[in-house]
């Protein structure tokens, strides 16, 4: 695993797993460190290397969605860590607890990407608007229907989980490129991670720190011309 610093409140941590990188990220709080994605399985004990060594403890974990590359190392990590908080969507939530329906209100597109059902015990379920910490939870379905991201309050840092990619240049969810090219096959339904992408320039974040690909400052520009090919896509009937 690799660290990279980011402001004063974000570390980075990528794990090399084979054809693409995986991101999962610190966020320094009063009372110790929320880490946001677990990864692959297998990675607990990194994890808990990098936490010592930013000298905090790790008090809460945050799952963006219900893919496995995201919540892989949640059992693990909750055996070694059993009193952190573990939050998710209410949506996505109950995804990680073993349904695979869609809502009769949802768009009705199959479900894509490894959802995975974890053992850990959700502390707490979220939905848009709600808090956790210095974080603002902002719902951005498309990805899967329950994926959110996250906005530090403090400085604008978004964690946008897959939401976006910036593996091969910045992108909406579910738009092809050739740096990460299973995009759409691993993403639900592409108009609403559309819909989603637009919510996230409204925001204005000062960086964008996503699940694949380098974290971006000053993002606002690369934000909107990924929605401008992600659109010019979907009018197309194109994967990009």
């Amino acid at each position: 695993m690799r660290t990279t610093q980011h402001g004063k409140h974000l570390t980075q941590v990528t794990k090399f797993p084979g054809f693409f990188p995986i991101n999962a990220y610190f966020v320094g709080e009063d009372d110790g460190l929320t880490l946001i994605d677990t990864g692959l399985a297998g990675e607990c004990r990194g994890y808990l290397a990098h936490a010592a060594a930013l000298g905090a403890p790790i008090v809460r974990i945050v799952l963006t969605h219900a893919h496995g590359d995201h919540v892989g190392s949640l059992d693990e990590l909750h055996g070694a860590l059993p009193d952190a908080e573990i939050i998710a969507s209410a949506r996505d939530a109950r995804f990680l607890r073993g349904e695979r329906g869609l809502d009769p209100d949802e768009p009705q597109s199959p479900l894509r990407g490894s959802i995975t059902t974890v053992r850990a015990p959700l502390t707490r379920t979220v939905n848009g608007g709600d808090r956790i910490g210095s974080l603002a939870v902002v719902a951005t379905p498309g990805h899967t229907p329950g994926h959110i991201a996250l906005l530090d309050t403090r400085d604008g840092t978004l964690i946008g989980g897959d939401a976006f990619m910036t593996l091969g240049g910045p992108a909406v969810s579910g738009t092809f490129k050739w740096g990460f090219p299973i995009g759409p096959w691993v993403t639900w339904h592409r108009p609403t991670a559309l819909a989603s992408a637009h919510q996230v320039l409204g925001l204005k974040p000062t960086r964008l720190a996503v699940g694949h690909g380098p974290v971006l400052e000053q993002p606002g520009s690369a934000i909107a011309q990924a929605i401008a090919e992600a659109e010019a896509a979907l009018a197309g009937g194109r994967h990009a």
